[in-house]
Parts: structure tokens; sequence; C-alpha cells
């Protein structure tokens, strides 16, 4: 049975938090993120199935962050999000395979940022719920050695559950006691009940019982998780790779519905990008004659909760889009 967090569990999260402040140095005294921004750059799918130009996935990485930010470079603006103290966790979602997953590419390319940050490949820690998917979708598990380090959670959850408004959940000890900041990177998909899993459906990975918290299209749940403090102090940004993007019958790959949208996007507004991501499949819905997610019974609702929280902007209106 879920309960609620111990006073040990809070005096463990207000040492994490004091620890994370100290560590974040010049990040945490950084202008205030910009609310309902999302940075857009264009990265296009190679032909036949190549993979993507290392070149390319960085500068469209670079320019996606430094237009989310409105600062002058990438540099910058991963100087304003993270200090070069922190452990950096970056939770992809690999479940749609090699052909609807993160691209290598892209999370390298962000690797390749926070290293220049200053941040060791120790403590960039590329992750999912298995190692298993993390392989088939071709990232390279490891728990030492590269530019950084890439594996699953494994089971390894806190022994005991704790609550966030209606979940009661264990959560990855690598983002309970590992990491001091969190980003979560992607991708542009539809999913059958929440409506859109891009940036935070993403972040049911981070719990051990998510498969009970799928009905009213994940609403209120997928709020909850993000309002926890294990993410809602740590998580600083959303990246998604929408080269490829799918706009039905999702989470799971299906072919007929993917479309070459061309596009990463960036927020550190970490309700935007979902935002955004919920335009983009609409759009892509009626020019195949496809109904709205509002009108198919599965809109993302948990946006709306999720900035009735106070966590940032999820209504698609009010999204600013900045194409670098």
């Amino acid at each position: 049975m879920a309960r609620t967090i111990t006073r040990r569990e809070l005096a463990r999260l207000a040492a994490v938090g004091l620890a994370a402040s100290s560590r974040r140095g010049s990040a945490a005294q950084a202008a205030p993120r910009p609310q309902g921004r999302v940075g857009l750059a264009t990265l296009a799918p190679p032909a036949d199935g190549r993979p993507l130009d290392p070149a390319a996935a960085r500068r469209a990485v670079e320019a996606a962050l430094a237009a989310c930010t409105g600062l002058p470079t990438a540099a910058a603006a991963v100087e304003s999000l993270f200090a070069a103290g922190d452990t950096v966790g970056v939770k992809v979602n690999a479940l749609g395979g090699r052909m609807l997953s993160p691209r290598v590419e892209v999370v390298s390319a962000l690797a390749a940022l926070l290293r220049e940050r200053g941040i060791p490949p120790h403590r960039i820690v590329v992750f999912d719920r298995s190692s298993r998917e993390l392989a088939r979708a071709g990232f390279p598990v490891r728990r030492d050695g590269g530019d950084f380090l890439c594996y699953g959670i494994d089971n390894d959850y806190e022994r005991e559950p704790s609550t966030s408004g209606e979940i009661g959940s264990c959560f990855a000890r690598l983002v309970s006691s590992t990491c001091s900041a969190l980003i979560s990177l992607g991708v542009v998909k539809d999913h059958d009940l929440a409506g859109v899993s891009a940036g935070l459906k993403n972040l049911y990975g981070l719990i051990h019982n998510p498969n009970k918290y799928h009905d009213h299209n994940c609403d209120p749940y997928v709020a909850d998780v993000l309002n926890h403090p294990f993410v809602k102090g740590k998580l600083r940004l959303v990246v998604l790779d929408g080269v490829t993007a799918q706009c039905h019958g999702g989470p799971a790959y299906r072919p007929d519905a993917v479309w070459p949208l061309g596009t990463i996007a960036a927020s550190a507004d970490v309700l935007a990008a979902d935002a955004w991501a919920w335009k983009a499949i609409d759009a892509e819905r009626a020019r195949r004659g496809l109904p709205s997610l509002e009108r198919a019974g599965r809109p993302p609702r948990f946006l709306a909760t999720a900035e009735r929280y106070g966590l940032g902007v999820g209504d698609p209106r009010a999204i600013a889009e900045a194409r670098a």
C-alpha cells in the first residue's frame, strides 16, 4: 500500500536539495527560464534509413537549446541549466526500438554539450527502464567508460513507495539518489491512452508500477509523477527527437503512421515541449483526415493538470515557438 513520504525521507530530500543548490552554482543564479517557449531546429531524416550525420545532429541540438532559452549559444544555455558539479540523468524512451526512439547521434550531441560544461562522462547517465530495451534501440549499454554511461534501471527501485497526488510508487534509485539533475529526451508520438507520449509520459519509466496509472488519459497521474520531489526539483530540460514522428497507433512503432517531421525541439519549461508535440500531432492527423486527439477521446489532459500545479505552460495555444 502506498504511503506518504516519511520525516526521514523529507530530511534526505532537503539534504539533496541543499547539495544540488550548492553544486548548481551559477546555474542557480541564472535568469528565470522562459515560460511556454519551445526552441525548434531543423534536422531532416536521412534517406534510405541511414544514420544521422553526427555534425548535423550537433548543430540542431545546439540551435534548439539556444532558441529555447533565448541565449546566444548552446554553451550559455547549458550553463544556465546545469552546473559542473551536477550528475545528470538523461531519460530516453526506447520503447519504439530503432525505428522510433531518440537517435544515438542526438543523445551523443547532448552529452557532448554537458561534458563541455565541465560534467565528466561518469556523471552523465543515459538511461531507460531496462538495459535490454536500450540495446534493442541501438544504445551502447555500459556502466563505465565512453563519452557517457548508459544502462537501464533494471528493477533497482526504492524499497518503499511514496506518494504524490494520486500515485503511490517506488522511484528508481538512480533518480531518487544518484542524479541531481534530469533531462527527458523523448520522441514525438501519439499514445493510445494518454494522447501524447513525448517528454512527460516518458517519466513513467521512473516508477515501478506505471501500469496502474492509465485511466482517464493518464490524468492526473503523469502530472503527479512530474510533481514528485524526486522529479520536480531536478527536471531542468525536455528535448524531443522529432526527426521522424508518429501521429497514430502509438506508443508502439507503426510504420504507416510515421512522417518526417524533421525537427529537434527543446524547452526549459517542462510542459511546453509536450504542448508543442500535441499541436504537431494534431496537424498531421488533420492532413490525413483523422480526428483530433480531443475528438478521438484521448486529449493529453495531464498537461492542464500539470499547469494547475504551477509546473509550466501546458496550453498549446500559449506556446511560443522559437525557430532557429
